[in-house]
């Protein structure tokens, strides 16, 4: 196995030897595709160890924190979707349903102590897509997908924060985390990714009124911009009145999804209103490209993207090609970026001791001496993406979901969400979201002049 220590030393022989091997990828020959999609997925599935004896399924060892191996495994869902290959299902549903947690919500208990409603959405998508790809279902004796996702919905509406801001959510769940008084765009474009997806495969008009009322919070406290730049969040402390305006891919994708299914579920003057946001939404992503090549702009030029923000691509990659399945309208509008971006990314696998592995930086031709979870996963997810037309989109009810859901699930066990809902050790790691509190004080002190 590639171990995370091992590469360093490494270092010249790998840029050496790079030259002489590398992903091969065709955009144009589904075979070439799903050949690159399974040995990335290959080399990003080296880096786990939860399936291992001594190992806790669903856990990624550190630096990686629990958020983005939701993330992780959100990417092999798609992995099977669009390939067809099951190597990893196993792998998948064990651990989705290791973290689930006692009250079946992704809550467990090695994780409470700091964990975010972004990091609990992560997961909560994850199980959403299992949900509409109709990937193989849980014994009836356990927790079921369309569930899972549900019970993440409803726990995060509970949260519901009507104290500040006149509305959102709170990037932390709970009080003593760092960052409880900072609404961030992640969580509630979270929150708002997954009611429209709920609305989409339930028919049930609540979710999708859930949606718009998050939708409409973040434009009317401006994380969303007039135009459609998403910024990272605000603090609740200040009524919301200044915006962090720092940029990051992931946070366009989450929107841009729920837009788009909000698109498809809606019609008329309504209709309208949201292709226009997602139109919106699209323009402002050229920020995160250059040349057609996707790069995270916050970070990627100064060198300094965090073990985080190295997968952030991964996710604009996803819901940029699974929106043309449900907003079918984008789909030209995309293509050149997505496959400019795949070619990019399959360039950049061309290091490591195996000569394959992926590196951060795709606009720069060649392999950048750097490696990890989120280089493989941002490869991986950009590349099986380029065969988002040879499968069918998400499922519904009334179109062949076989997922069993919960609509009460998740409301039994977070009536107070200031408060812990269960025994928490001190020994549980440091949570996951999308900034550590030192990034978080450098956000709330230094990086502050970037805020109007």
């Amino acid at each position: 196995m590639r171990g995370l220590t091992r590469l360093p030393a490494l270092a010249g022989a790998l840029l050496a030897a790079q030259s002489a091997t590398a992903i091969q990828l065709d955009i144009t020959d589904a075979n070439s595709i799903k050949t690159a999609a399974s040995t990335i997925a290959h080399g990003m599935m080296q880096y786990y160890t939860g399936n291992q004896t001594g190992g806790t399924p669903g856990l990624l060892p550190q630096p990686y924190y629990w958020w983005e191996a939701g993330a992780m495994f959100g990417s092999l869902i798609d992995y099977w979707y669009y390939t067809g290959d099951s190597t990893y299902n196993d792998v998948v549903s064990q651990a989705l349903l290791f973290q689930t947690g006692p009250d079946a919500d992704f809550m467990p208990p090695n994780q409470t102590k700091s964990e975010g409603n972004d990091d609990q959405g992560f997961w909560g998508m994850a199980a959403m897509s299992a949900a509409e790809v109709k990937f193989p279902n849980p014994s009836p004796s356990q927790p079921q997908w369309l569930a899972l996702a549900q019970a993440v919905f409803n726990s995060q509406a509970l949260r519901w924060d009507n104290t500040s801001c006149a509305g959102g959510l709170k990037w932390q769940i709970f009080t003593f985390n760092t960052g409880y008084n900072y609404k961030n765009s992640i969580s509630n474009g979270c929150f708002f990714n997954l009611a429209a997806r709920l609305g989409y495969y339930t028919k049930n008009q609540t979710y999708l009124d859930w949606a718009e009322r998050e939708w409409e919070w973040v434009e009317s406290v401006g994380l969303i911009s007039p135009i459609y730049q998403v910024f990272d969040g605000t603090n609740d402390d200040l009524n919301c009145s200044q915006l962090n305006h720092l940029q990051w891919s992931y946070n366009a994708g989450v929107y841009l999804l729920g837009a788009s299914v909000m698109w498809n579920q809606t019609t008329g003057a309504t209709q309208a209103t949201w292709e226009a946001r997602v139109r919106g939404l699209l323009t402002a992503t050229s920020v995160f490209f250059q040349n057609n090549i996707m790069f995270e702009v916050a970070c990627e030029p100064s060198n300094n993207c965090d073990t985080d923000q190295q997968s952030f691509k991964a996710y604009l990659s996803r819901w940029m090609a699974a929106s043309s399945k449900v907003a079918p309208f984008i789909t030209d509008l995309i293509a050149l970026q997505l496959q400019t971006s795949a070619k990019a990314a399959a360039a950049s696998c061309s290091g490591g001791n195996d000569g394959v592995t992926c590196g951060t930086k795709w606009t720069v031709g060649a392999w950048d001496n750097t490696w990890g979870v989120g280089q493989q996963m941002n490869a991986l997810e950009v590349i099986q993406g380029l065969l988002i037309d040879s499968v069918p989109g998400p499922v519904s009810n009334t179109t062949g979901g076989i997922s069993v859901g919960n609509p009460a699930a998740g409301t039994g066990g977070d009536t107070n969400p200031g408060a812990p809902t269960g025994r928490i050790s001190t020994g549980d790691r440091a949570g996951a979201g999308i900034l550590t509190a030192g990034i978080l004080v450098a956000l709330l002190g230094g990086a502050w002049w970037m805020i109007a």
